[in-house]
């Protein structure tokens, strides 16, 4: 754990992997929020932030790692979704991996909607959304969708990691808002 870590808050009693408890460090974000900032990856180099998506509805997927099969069904759900969805809105699926296995995953799995971004770096997503797991240092699954003015217009947070969120209200809310 950073020293800025530790200077988080701890989240306890509200989220499981495999049924054992774990820690989120940072702030719930609720809707009606104004959207914190963040600052991640899309290459090894290139450093984006929310305001790189200004304008855009977003919907935000997060996922502990590409590598599994929860996360790659997650993430391959929206990319089919992505193209239902129209040009002002745009599918963000952040997790903890390095880019280049974003990438790899990306193309081997025909995903070309979402766009993947990485919280390797700086955690900063993680912390500021309050999903990042302090025992493991990954994202904890969550959706979020914020609306072109970067207000919180969805939240789920999911309370085992394991399991999928729900796809169809978070389609539903990005629908109502679109």
């Amino acid at each position: 754990m950073t020293q800025h870590q530790s200077n988080l808050q701890e989240r306890t009693g509200i989220a499981t992997l495999g049924g054992n408890p774990i820690t989120l460090l940072g702030p719930e974000i609720k809707v009606g929020d104004h959207a914190p900032d963040f600052k991640v990856n899309k290459d090894l180099v290139t450093e984006v932030s929310l305001a790189d998506y200004a304008g855009k509805v977003k919907l935000i997927s997060v996922v502990p790692s590409v590598d599994t099969g929860t996360c790659d069904a997650q993430t391959r759900r929206f990319n089919v979704e992505a193209d239902k969805l129209g040009d002002n809105v745009v599918i963000l699926t952040i997790s903890v991996d390095l880019p280049f296995a974003q990438s790899r995953f990306c193309g081997a799995a025909g995903i070309d909607k979402v766009v993947t971004l990485s919280d390797y770096k700086y955690r900063s997503f993680g912390q500021a959304y309050g999903v990042l797991i302090k025992e493991i240092q990954l994202d904890q699954r969550a959706i979020f969708i914020v609306d072109a003015n970067d207000t919180v217009r969805y939240v789920e947070y999911l309370t085992e990691m394991k399991d999928h969120p729900d796809y169809d209200a978070a389609l539903l809310a990005l629908k109502e808002i679109v």
